[in-house]
Protein backbone atom coordinates (compact mmCIF):
# COMPACT_ATOMS: atom_id res chain seq x y z
CA UNK A 1 0.00 0.00 0.00
CA UNK A 2 1.26 3.42 -0.92
CA UNK A 3 0.50 6.42 1.30
CA UNK A 4 0.08 10.11 0.50
CA UNK A 5 2.11 12.18 2.95
CA UNK A 6 1.11 15.80 3.55
CA UNK A 7 1.91 18.60 5.96
CA UNK A 8 -1.24 17.57 7.88
CA UNK A 9 -0.35 13.87 8.34
CA UNK A 10 3.48 13.78 8.13
CA UNK A 11 4.11 13.71 11.89
CA UNK A 12 1.63 10.89 12.48
CA UNK A 13 2.31 8.80 9.36
CA UNK A 14 6.10 9.25 9.04
CA UNK A 15 7.71 10.57 12.20
CA UNK A 16 5.64 8.43 14.60
CA UNK A 17 5.56 5.31 12.41
CA UNK A 18 6.46 2.00 14.03
CA UNK A 19 7.92 0.88 10.68
CA UNK A 20 10.74 2.51 8.73
CA UNK A 21 9.29 4.85 6.09
CA UNK A 22 10.36 5.58 2.51
CA UNK A 23 9.17 9.01 1.40
CA UNK A 24 9.16 9.79 -2.32
CA UNK A 25 9.26 13.57 -2.71
CA UNK A 26 7.85 14.24 -6.19
CA UNK A 27 5.82 16.62 -8.37
CA UNK A 28 3.23 15.83 -11.04
CA UNK A 29 5.14 17.86 -13.65
CA UNK A 30 8.42 15.97 -13.07
CA UNK A 31 9.16 13.36 -15.76
CA UNK A 32 11.80 11.43 -13.76
CA UNK A 33 9.25 11.30 -10.92
CA UNK A 34 6.71 9.77 -13.30
CA UNK A 35 9.33 7.22 -14.39
CA UNK A 36 9.90 6.23 -10.76
CA UNK A 37 6.19 5.89 -9.88
CA UNK A 38 5.83 2.22 -10.95
CA UNK A 39 9.09 1.34 -9.19
CA UNK A 40 7.88 2.96 -5.96
CA UNK A 41 4.53 1.14 -6.27
CA UNK A 42 6.35 -2.17 -6.65
CA UNK A 43 8.55 -1.40 -3.63
CA UNK A 44 5.41 -0.65 -1.59
CA UNK A 45 4.02 -4.09 -2.46
CA UNK A 46 7.28 -6.01 -1.99
CA UNK A 47 8.10 -4.46 1.40
CA UNK A 48 4.55 -4.37 2.82
CA UNK A 49 4.64 -5.07 6.54
CA UNK A 50 8.35 -4.17 6.78
CA UNK A 51 8.39 -0.65 5.29
CA UNK A 52 5.81 2.08 4.93
CA UNK A 53 6.05 3.68 1.48
CA UNK A 54 4.48 6.94 0.43
CA UNK A 55 4.66 9.98 -1.77
CA UNK A 56 4.85 13.65 -0.84
CA UNK A 57 3.93 16.19 -3.52
CA UNK A 58 6.47 18.98 -3.03
CA UNK A 59 4.30 21.51 -4.86
CA UNK A 60 1.42 21.01 -2.41
CA UNK A 61 3.63 20.48 0.66
CA UNK A 62 6.37 23.07 0.29
CA UNK A 63 7.01 23.36 4.08
CA UNK A 64 8.06 19.68 4.14
CA UNK A 65 10.27 20.10 1.08
CA UNK A 66 11.93 23.09 2.73
CA UNK A 67 12.31 21.39 6.12
CA UNK A 68 14.05 18.38 4.58
CA UNK A 69 16.01 20.48 2.06
CA UNK A 70 14.50 18.84 -1.00
CA UNK A 71 15.80 20.93 -3.89
CA UNK A 72 15.87 18.30 -6.64
CA UNK A 73 13.28 15.64 -7.39
CA UNK A 74 12.60 12.83 -7.31
CA UNK A 75 14.12 12.73 -3.85
CA UNK A 76 13.85 9.74 -1.57
CA UNK A 77 14.27 9.78 2.17
CA UNK A 78 14.20 6.87 4.60
CA UNK A 79 13.00 7.61 8.12
CA UNK A 80 13.50 5.40 11.18
CA UNK A 81 12.35 6.36 14.65
CA UNK A 82 11.24 9.76 13.42
CA UNK A 83 14.61 10.69 11.94
CA UNK A 84 15.89 10.68 8.35
CA UNK A 85 18.59 8.02 8.10
CA UNK A 86 19.29 8.07 4.36
CA UNK A 87 18.44 10.19 1.35
CA UNK A 88 19.13 10.03 -2.35
CA UNK A 89 18.10 12.00 -5.41
CA UNK A 90 17.21 11.07 -8.95
CA UNK A 91 15.81 8.14 -10.85
CA UNK A 92 17.20 4.81 -9.64
CA UNK A 93 16.77 1.27 -10.85
CA UNK A 94 14.51 -0.93 -8.74
CA UNK A 95 17.57 -2.96 -7.68
CA UNK A 96 19.48 0.15 -6.57
CA UNK A 97 16.46 1.42 -4.64
CA UNK A 98 16.04 -1.98 -2.96
CA UNK A 99 19.74 -2.01 -2.03
CA UNK A 100 19.39 1.40 -0.34
CA UNK A 101 16.27 0.28 1.50
CA UNK A 102 17.77 -3.05 2.59
CA UNK A 103 20.83 -1.26 3.98
CA UNK A 104 18.52 0.71 6.27
CA UNK A 105 16.06 -1.94 7.42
Amino acid sequence: MEYKFTVANFDEEVLKSELPVLVDFYADWCNPCKMMAPVVERIAEEYEGRLKVGKCDVSANMPLAQKYRVSNIPAFMIFKGGEPVDSFVGALSADDLCDRIDANL
